[in-house]
């Protein structure tokens, strides 16, 4: 990996979605948007604070997963890939550069979203760092997995249609509707390789406990390696398209 081709693509990046200021402005602000709606459709400061924090584990890995997989398929179908695979950048400089990009969208929209929840009530019984932190490394697993989807895409849509693969099963069973120990032995086996799942657990141990435990920094680690395992997967799928 070489710094300065990684942080090149990186700059790159960034300034396309500088040019597009409406697609940013959505990344930045519909999470926060999302759970300023959520406190009013409850209307209850203890309703709110049982669905918050799986929330917001779920909203930016959600929104990163759909923005990498189209932005990454986009620069599939322009033909911007093939020639940057042409070069002597490596795989891992161009997936990193791009993880890199979105994760300073990433630290913003989740730190907004974050801060609009605490402003709306939410009760953090632990450091609001921490959950700063299982917020983004929730949504740095969305940008892997987002990569990883767009290399078996051949369109912008149907790099969409993975979502329902991907991201419906983890939300439905992350534990947000029903705790995992009570599930059904293949759901909570499936629900146990999902990396949502520890998001949610961990999110919910902050504003729970004001404690770290050894099940928190356990969850951290599986959230930190479930994103370099999805971008090294991205990078190991990742070939040029010339079909």
């Amino acid at each position: 990996m070489n710094p300065r081709i990684l942080l090149a693509t990186a700059r790159r990046v960034l300034t396309q979605l500088r040019h597009d200021p409406r697609s940013v402005g959505l990344m930045v602000l519909v999470p926060s948007l999302l759970m300023v709606l959520l406190r009013y459709v409850f209307n209850s400061g203890t309703a709110f604070d049982r669905f918050a924090p799986a929330l917001l584990a779920f909203f930016p890995f959600l929104l990163m997963f759909l923005t990498t997989s189209v932005t990454m398929q986009r620069e599939r179908t322009s033909g911007t890939l093939e020639r940057l695979l042409t070069t002597p950048a490596g795989k891992l400089d161009l997936l990193g550069g791009y993880g890199i990009a979105f994760s300073v969208v990433s630290v913003i929209q989740v730190t907004l979203a974050v801060l609009v929840s605490v402003w709306l009530g939410l009760s953090i019984a632990g450091s609001f760092a921490w959950l700063l932190l299982v917020a983004l490394l929730s949504a740095l697993v969305g940008v892997a997995l987002g990569l990883l989807a767009s290399a078996f895409a051949r369109t912008e849509f149907q790099a969409l249609q993975f979502m329902p693969v991907i991201v419906l099963p983890q939300f439905l069973l992350c534990g947000l509707f029903r705790p995992r120990e009570a599930m059904a032995d293949v759901l909570r086996w499936a629900s146990d390789v999902m990396p949502l799942s520890y998001a949610v657990q961990a999110v919910n141990r902050v504003t729970r406990d004001p404690g770290l435990s050894t099940e928190f920094w356990r969850d951290v680690l599986i959230l930190a390696g479930c994103t370099i395992a999805g971008l090294s997967l991205a990078a190991a799928t990742l070939r040029r398209r010339t079909d």
